[in-house]
């Protein structure tokens, strides 16, 4: 005979039993959130470890920059009677500084900077000025982009990537409307960026702004059509407001032979260090061209040296390891939960990569000479250390922030 008494005891205990299975549940889950690498957070979440496989391939990068800057350094320093360890003493410095700030801005949480970017921008606005109108902005090769403060000695222009990152990553999280009254004031301070950078000169840096500015506008969803018709409108102006100089590279990267010993000088002696890298390489530390052929060689054309040395098969290899950092890098994005971390890591993911594009690039005359130097790789102190703390906030981006179950249960009980 059905019994509602033994219906109700068996109700009881099976209510009993599924609320100490969903304890159990949770339980589970905070061990295994103990011993799997989460890490627990006063406001109920678990924080994940970040992204492995990046840090192994920037642990990868960076190695390899040091070892390329000492390789092509250490003849340009012996020539000006300091030590051939001068250089890569100077950016192992900037590397340990970098490695402090990427362990920063990967441990702290990257919403956080979200109410700070319009005035970051200002700031990096304000730097730039001091490179332009005040003692303090030093000239080399006839540009004037380095600040120099006591000993230390930066490019500003370098944290205008980082600056613009944020800006447009937080103006567009909110909506995509390309103009509105609260944009204004961000789109303000880009253009001064772009105008005292460009004052530098600077044109390269220039381009690598605007492009990733179009990145994050397209990745959030934003039309791009007109901004092609707005560059092909720009080309003629653009022509007419370049430099001499940069006038003069455009022609000669079509045909160097026209001035071998002048503007086409760069890129014949970068081709010749491919010509001699041939498929193995002539070894690490025996490059001619990086002797007194190669100009800047542990700056911008620092992928020819490397080519070299390594030849085809270590020009691979770290194409390659750029490539899966970009691949990390826009999957960390797709896996974001919030739309301003996403366009954050689509701008640092593109930035970076971007920029490796055209500097290897360049010194294989598929483009035209610009002055960018290689991510991770060229000799710059202040290129490596702000790439790194870009990293640091991509790993940020990466560690997953998941809410713990026994902080749902005690709503319920």
């Amino acid at each position: 005979m059905y019994s509602r008494k033994g219906h109700d005891n068996k109700d009881s205990q099976g209510n009993r039993g599924g609320n100490q299975g969903f304890r159990g549940n949770s339980q589970g889950a905070r061990n295994s959130g103990n011993h799997g690498g989460g890490r627990h957070k006063e406001d109920g979440t678990i924080v994940t470890p970040p992204d492995k496989t990046l840090i192994a391939v920037a642990i990868f990068l960076v190695v390899i920059g040091i070892m390329a800057v000492f390789s092509s350094s250490a003849p340009r320093a012996i020539a000006s009677g300091d030590s051939p360890l001068i250089f890569t003493i100077k950016q192992i410095a900037w590397m340990i500084g970098g490695i402090f700030g990427c362990w920063w801005f990967s441990k702290t949480n990257y919403n956080q900077f979200k109410k700070l970017s319009l005035m970051f921008g200002w700031i990096v606005v304000g730097l730039l000025l001091l490179v332009q109108f005040t003692p303090l902005g030093v000239t080399v090769n006839e540009a004037k982009r380095w600040l120099m403060i006591g000993p230390l000695q930066f490019q500003p222009s370098e944290i205008c990537k980082p600056a613009a990152i944020l800006m447009f990553a937080t103006i567009f999280s909110k909506n995509i409307k390309l103009f509105d009254q609260a944009k204004i004031p961000h789109y303000i301070v880009f253009g001064l960026m772009l105008l005292l950078t460009y004052k530098q000169p600077n044109l390269s840096m220039v381009v690598l702004l605007i492009t990733t500015f179009l990145a994050i506008y397209f990745c959030a969803g934003g039309n791009i059509k007109n901004f092609f018709l707005y560059g092909a409108a720009a080309v003629p102006v653009l022509w007419f407001t370049i430099k001499d100089y940069q006038k003069q590279r455009l022609l000669i990267w079509l045909d160097p032979e026209k001035d071998p010993l002048g503007a086409g000088y760069n890129i014949i002696q970068s081709l010749v260090a491919f010509a001699d890298g041939s498929f193995f390489g002539v070894g690490y530390g025996n490059s001619k061209q990086k002797l007194s052929w190669l100009p800047e060689g542990h700056t911008d054309f620092i992928f020819a040296v490397i080519a070299e040395e390594f030849g085809f098969l270590g020009c691979f290899f770290l194409i390659c390891l750029f490539a899966v950092f970009v691949y990390r890098g826009f999957l960390i994005a797709s896996r974001s939960t919030d739309l301003f971390g996403k366009l954050l890591a689509v701008g640092i993911t593109f930035s970076i990569g971007f920029q490796a594009l055209i500097n290897m690039s360049v010194t294989s005359a598929l483009v035209p000479a610009t002055g960018i130097p290689l991510p991770f790789i060229s000799y710059g102190g202040s290129s490596l250390f702000v790439t790194l703390c870009m990293l640091g906030v991509l790993l940020s981006i990466s560690r997953k922030r998941v809410q713990k179950i026994s902080a749902r249960i005690k709503s319920y009980e």
